[in-house]
């Protein structure tokens, strides 16, 4: 089980969405695992009742969630997902991402065309039919080995300029972290200043993560569209990540907050699917903001 999934909220579309990425990514599986209960949800849930909840996707080994719910959130460019196709690991590296960005672009939109740029012989970047967006990028063989799925948080708006820190503060929460390459702005362009991050990744957990200060000035920020779900090993552990990322009390919620960046995250036990096979148990999360396991015991 990962440390860190990342969770996609979808719009009543989790089992459908699941089953496209399937169809789209190579080596990838998705299947819906949890159900609402069939009765006993309250009322602004009532019609979900036996309808799924969360769909999970594994991309090449790489877990995420997907959240079914309603229209309260959807995904934007501020958490996209970067994709690494690397000749080291396909020798038709270049065709599969080919035929992974058609896919995508299906439906989609595109944000940022599919071609060369000085970073990369091959980039894209596409929006998808349920609102995620990804990055395409075709690696440089005698590159340092990245995994292929890679989650990439553009710091803007209220955000905006915060991605060292946040790499900072990120990398001293968890175990087996640590920062990669970080390349900073030269000069005061557009929203950024020479200390702000062009590009910077960074290990959280043995899984690694990239970040960048957007250089335009941004409407969106972090939302629940997409929120990181950090799988805990007891109270202890629930207790100090939720001191160190809960900056917004009134975006505590069933295990949900807020960090002082806006990023979401699901601050939970690691066995909470066990815990979750009663109304009683559903009910009794609802009411909570942190999560407290002597009140969501195991059946």
């Amino acid at each position: 089980m990962a440390k860190i999934v990342p969770n996609i909220w979808c719009n009543g579309t989790a089992e459908e969405a699941a089953a496209f990425y399937a169809s789209v990514f190579p080596r990838t599986r998705g299947a819906v695992i949890a159900s609402y209960p069939d009765e006993g949800l309250p009322d602004f849930q009532r019609e979900m009742a036996g309808k799924p909840l969360m769909a999970e996707v594994v991309i090449d080994g790489y877990q995420l969630m997907l959240i079914n719910a309603g229209p309260e959130f959807s995904p934007n460019e501020s958490i996209t997902f970067l994709l690494n196709f690397d000749p080291d690991r396909d020798p038709d590296a270049a065709g599969t991402l080919d035929a992974v960005w058609a896919g995508l672009v299906d439906g989609g939109e595109v944000v940022r065309e599919l071609g060369e740029y000085p970073f990369s012989p091959r980039h894209g970047w596409v929006r998808d039919r349920y609102g995620v967006t990804w990055q395409l990028l075709l690696n440089n063989p005698d590159g340092e080995t990245r995994p292929f799925v890679m989650p990439s948080l553009l710091f803007c708006g209220p955000a905006q300029n915060r991605a060292r820190a946040a790499i900072t503060k990120y990398t001293g929460l968890f175990p087996d972290s640590g920062i990669g390459m970080v390349v900073d702005y030269s000069t005061t362009t557009g929203a950024v200043r020479p200390d702000s991050v062009m590009w910077g990744d960074f290990r959280l957990a043995g899984q690694w993560f990239t970040a960048m200060d957007s250089i335009e000035p941004q409407d969106f920020s972090f939302t629940c569209g997409v929120s990181f779900q950090v799988n805990c090993d007891g109270q202890e552990e629930i207790d100090r990540l939720w001191a160190a990322l809960s900056a917004v009390p009134e975006a505590e919620q069933c295990g949900w907050c807020a960090d002082e960046f806006g990023v979401s995250w699901q601050v939970v036990p690691g066995d909470l699917g066990e815990r979750m096979v009663t109304p009683e148990a559903y009910r009794a999360m609802l009411g909570m903001k942190k999560i407290v396991l002597a009140d969501l015991p195991l059946p």
